[in-house]
């Protein structure tokens, strides 16, 4: 079996600079490589969100530049409110990709670095290729939008694997007693991709390849912020998170 290959950024070194963006919920498109481009700069102390975006390259790995601003700012939201241990480290599921790309990206936003970037589930409910429909309801085998808290792991059926704590009333508030986890799946990896044109689907869990769903779950365990995306109307209209002044007010990395 072909094994996913771990895909790491070089590291990068940013300058700190003086500025950073105010992010807006509707974001104007147009950038030098097509794109969406954020808000003017206005002064700030931090390093740009949007140069970690580019230097990284991340959309060039498909990580749309929204996903990107809208997890840093409920990243940030969360710091502030003191519910995250790791003030470095965020996991980014886009679900605006389909299951055969690489959509799994866990970043170090203080030290500007690609941690992972691979596979990742999304519920047999929630589509084939593409995840198109989301639900927090038990036994729905949806998957769930929004911001998850890490929390503590454990061995089960798929050995180690990380229970997720979902933050966002009355979207992912149930992830707990719907027992949805990051865990390893033998379904989630690329031979099975070319051979029936999508990866194997979960219950709602974000599973992750099996040859490296380890390292991943050591890197994220313990309270790490987990945004798992979707271009999904209904969610950015209702999720309290996105809406709020105070988040979109922190836009940038916490150094």
């Amino acid at each position: 079996m072909k094994k996913p290959i771990r895909r790491s950024a070089k590291l990068f070194v940013i300058p700190i600079v003086l500025f950073s963006f105010l992010f807006a919920a509707n974001v104007s498109s147009g950038s030098r490589r097509g794109l969406k481009r954020m808000p003017a700069p206005v002064p700030a102390a931090s390093v740009s969100s949007a140069m970690v975006y580019d230097s990284l390259q991340l959309g060039g790995m498909g990580l749309s530049q929204e996903a990107f601003m809208y997890g840093l700012a409920g990243f940030n939201h969360l710091l502030a409110d003191g519910k995250l241990r790791n003030d470095s480290v965020i996991a980014i599921v886009d679900f605006s990709l389909p299951s055969t790309q690489k959509r799994l990206f866990v970043i170090d936003v203080k030290n500007s670095r690609l941690l992972f970037n691979t596979l990742v589930s999304h519920g047999r409910n929630s589509g084939k290729l593409n995840a198109t429909s989301f639900s927090n309801a038990i036994n729905s085998h949806k998957s769930s939008l929004g911001f998850y808290i890490t929390d503590n792991t454990y061995i089960g059926e798929h050995g180690l694997s990380l229970r997720l704590k979902g933050t966002e009333k009355g979207i992912n508030d149930n992830a707990m007693s719907r027992a949805i986890v990051m865990h390893g799946a033998s379904y989630v990896n690329e031979d099975f991709a070319q051979n029936q044109g999508y990866i194997g689907r979960s219950f709602g869990c974000p599973a992750i390849p099996d040859e490296i769903h380890e390292e991943v779950i050591e890197a994220l365990k313990g309270g790490t912020c987990l945004f798992i995306y979707s271009d999904n109307k209904n969610y950015i209209a209702h999720s309290k998170m996105l809406k709020s002044n105070k988040a979109l007010a922190m836009s940038t990395p916490v150094l």
